[in-house]
């Protein structure tokens, strides 16, 4: 498995076996039986952990958690039932039915049917993600529509006609608004979370029927082949961190023109390639300090820099420690 991009997550998830998946599911009176996650089976390469409330019926909010470069699901098809996902830390590309994939950083949205995602791929190209998702019975939120958005003229029609009908994930970029409705979910108190999830969940749909999809900038879905020629480059520049390669030098190995290598590199990855080059360089550093016994001077050379000093003096700028710093306060 290629090396992660650090989160922060607990530490606890390092005690955790390859392949362990923890379901944590909470009742609400109005609803005790699970829309989504009691009827489907996930797979995680790496760790994962969905935490899910039943907060009314036909509604469902859970949270999501997943250290992994890929996550498989596979569920009951079902067009009447919306999913949306927020994107909090991390990165995560999601491979639809149709087998184009939707790419979400922090602060994005994703909104699609379940019978888009039935059989669905998650790509994690930065090795985690950490999400909210709501699913939504519209049959029935029909028949068992909460007091507030009934007042409020909600009709669960309207939502599927906007977001079901399609066919196709709609996938919706970082914005203030979407922050400030998501962000409010995480670090509450024990015994507000369930209440507060009720207000939010309503919060959220009486926005999405104000949402006029079509005259919003929407994030672009990437095909198969666009994505899996991406990840190919990635793994190359990776695997030849001793070596520099310009745009066009990466360009031309690989048959695409410059414009496009840059704009799908960072839709996969969240940033351009010089940005994630850098990054990974420190990531492997800081592996290397921590887990061997090389020399520093070895180490800059292994993740790419000409000198001790060069090396020394970028670590010093991103971690704000020495590597020899770093290596004796994580190596005692």
């Amino acid at each position: 498995m290629k090396e992660k991009i650090e989160c922060g997550f607990d530490a606890g998830w390092k005690d955790w076996a390859p392949g362990t998946f923890k379901l944590i599911r909470h009742g609400a009176s109005e609803s005790p039986d699970p829309i989504l996650t009691d009827h489907f089976s996930p797979h995680a390469d790496g760790k994962g952990m969905i935490e899910s409330f039943s907060l009314y019926e036909g509604i469902e909010l859970s949270f999501q958690r997943y250290m992994a470069d890929q996550v498989r699901f596979h569920h009951e098809a079902n067009n009447a039932i919306l999913e949306i996902n927020y994107c909090r830390r991390g990165r995560m590309g999601w491979r639809m039915g149709s087998g184009a994939t939707v790419y979400l950083g922090a602060g994005d949205l994703c909104l699609h049917s379940l019978a888009s995602c039935a059989d669905s791929v998650i790509t994690l190209p930065l090795g985690f993600y950490e999400g909210v998702a709501v699913t939504v019975d519209l049959q029935k939120m029909g028949e068992h529509c909460p007091s507030i958005l009934r007042e409020a003229g909600f009709h669960s029609q309207a939502i599927h006609q906007k977001f079901c009908m399609a066919g196709a994930p709609i996938g919706i970029p970082s914005n203030a608004l979407m922050d400030s409705v998501f962000s409010p979910l995480y670090e509450l108190p024990e015994d507000l979370r369930i209440p507060y999830y009720k207000l939010k969940v309503q919060e959220i749909l009486l926005r999405l029927l104000a949402f006029e999809p079509e005259r919003e900038k929407a994030l672009t879905p990437y095909e198969a082949q666009q994505t899996a020629l991406i990840k190919e480059i990635r793994d190359f520049l990776v695997q030849h961190l001793d070596q520099r390669y310009t745009i066009e030098d990466l360009a031309k190995k690989y048959l695409l023109n410059t414009s496009s290598l840059k704009t799908l590199f960072k839709a996969v990855y969240g940033m351009p390639i010089a940005s994630y080059v850098k990054e990974y360089r420190m990531q492997q550093a800081m592996k290397l300090l921590r887990d061997t016994s090389d020399s520093i001077a070895t180490i800059a050379e292994k993740v790419g820099y000409e000198s001790q000093g060069k090396f020394t003096k970028a670590f010093k700028e991103k971690v704000h420690l020495l590597p020899s710093e770093y290596r004796k306060l994580y190596c005692q």
